[in-house]
């Protein structure tokens, strides 16, 4: 084992012992069996140019003169293809998303290993020991480990847990794809938020569509409208189209007057109406926080057929835990929640089992006053009425809670509702 800040510097000597000059980089490839890159070449500056000698010619690397097993006139340079790794130049120093911390931090070092006459990228330092190394000051960091104890390797981060970002800016490391569905969407747009706008970009592109929706959702709107800034309109009217038509029209409000029109031309109908009726409510009244996915159901609906309706429209719907009653002209009638629904009788009429003392707030009610009602009836959510007593959406608590509690905090609030 050793660590490429340790090893670069180091005199490269030929088979007669006769220096060429000295280490400054590591060539590692990808292609391998396992997940961690192969160290194919080092790189040597030598008086003249640099050499770049493969690993096939080396005789020995963890040493304090790396020995070659021939004479530098007999080497035939190694030639990297195009997604080969330097890892001094593109990896140290870069920033890495640490999947255990979730966070994302920088490369201090990287740890190699010999397995079988091959060398490989091990783990990846994130920690203070590294930063040591890179300092020049080895002796404090070995120090350092021998007090916390050989099982205590802070930092440190198994290469086997990030991947490659190519791209035209200096190389960057992510989590592998199949590994970002695995983040919660509120863990990735914390991620997003330590990154640069570039590297931002780069991240969003490797999402799906979905996994992209809901991540925008856990940041503010107008870090949002910076976000989906460079995105062609098709892309940000799909975006828009997954999120909750709340969310969606926060955002749109964000954006240019010109743009927003565009986007809401390039969204399906349906869902263009939802968001239009939202934005034609004041900022921080009920109208302009709540959303129109909720499930809504008639007094004569029996149990069964609710719960069959649920499981082809929950989806589709903020939150199920509430469901709502309606008569044919949309006037809000009852309430009942997910429990109730389970508990019922099959055959057991909604007007039986639902609860008709209302708590409701009207379009224009303040958002402060909404959050108030939340807080004193303890709901997961509220209805929205007008004078008629007609539905037209719901707000849920965390939107409720939005402008009296931080967003962090806001983030922590369990939905259950989901």
């Amino acid at each position: 084992m050793a660590y490429v800040s340790e090893l670069l510097g180091r005199p490269v000597v030929e088979v007669n012992g006769q220096r060429i000059g000295r280490l400054v980089d590591f060539v590692a490839s990808g292609h391998t069996i396992i997940p961690h890159p192969k160290i194919v070449a080092i790189v040597v500056k030598c008086p003249r140019a640099n050499l770049i000698v493969p690993t096939t010619d080396l005789a020995v690397l963890f040493a304090p003169a790396i020995a070659l097993t021939r004479a530098a006139g007999g080497i035939v340079p190694f030639q990297p293809e195009e997604h080969d790794l330097y890892l001094a130049r593109d990896v140290l120093d870069k920033q890495i998303i640490d999947m255990n911390g979730v966070r994302v931090v920088r490369v201090n070092d990287l740890e190699l290993t010999r397995v079988n006459d091959h060398y490989y990228v091990s783990n990846v330092d994130i920690g203070s020991l590294g930063l040591l190394r890179r300092l020049g000051v080895p002796k404090a960091a070995q120090r350092l480990a021998g007090r916390l104890g050989r099982g205590w390797l802070p930092g440190i981060v198994p290469w086997s847990d990030v991947e490659l970002l190519p791209g035209g800016q200096p190389m960057r490391l992510k989590v592998p794809s199949d590994k970002i569905a695995e983040l919660h969407p509120a863990d990735l747009a914390e991620i997003l938020s330590d990154l640069s706008r570039a590297e931002s970009n780069q991240l969003l592109e490797s999402l799906d569509m979905e996994t992209l929706a809901d991540t925008l959702e856990e940041v503010e709107p107008d870090f949002q409208a910076s976000l989906v800034e460079t995105m062609t309109d098709e892309k940000v009217a799909d975006v828009l189209e997954e999120m909750e038509p709340d969310e969606a029209a926060d955002l749109l409000a964000e954006l240019p007057q010109d743009r927003s029109r565009e986007l809401l031309k390039l969204m399906e109908r349906e869902g263009a109406d939802d968001v239009r009726r939202l934005l034609a409510y004041p900022d921080d009244t009920a109208g302009s926080i709540m959303t129109t996915a909720y499930v809504a159901v008639r007094p004569e609906q029996t149990a069964d057929q609710i719960i069959a309706t649920l499981r082809k429209t929950a989806d589709k719907a903020e939150t199920i835990y509430y469901v709502y009653v309606t008569e044919p002209d949309e006037r809000l009638v009852g309430v009942f929640s997910l429990r109730e629904l389970i508990l019922a009788q099959p055959e057991t009429q909604v007007s039986e089992f639902m609860e008709r003392r209302l708590v409701t707030v009207d379009l224009l009610d303040r958002q402060d006053d909404v959050a108030q009602s939340v807080a004193k009836y303890d709901l997961l959510a509220v209805p929205v009425v007008d004078e008629e007593g007609r539905l037209h959406g719901i707000v849920t608590a965390d939107d409720a809670l939005d402008k009296i509690i931080p967003t962090a905090w806001k983030k922590r609030i369990p939905r259950l509702y989901h």
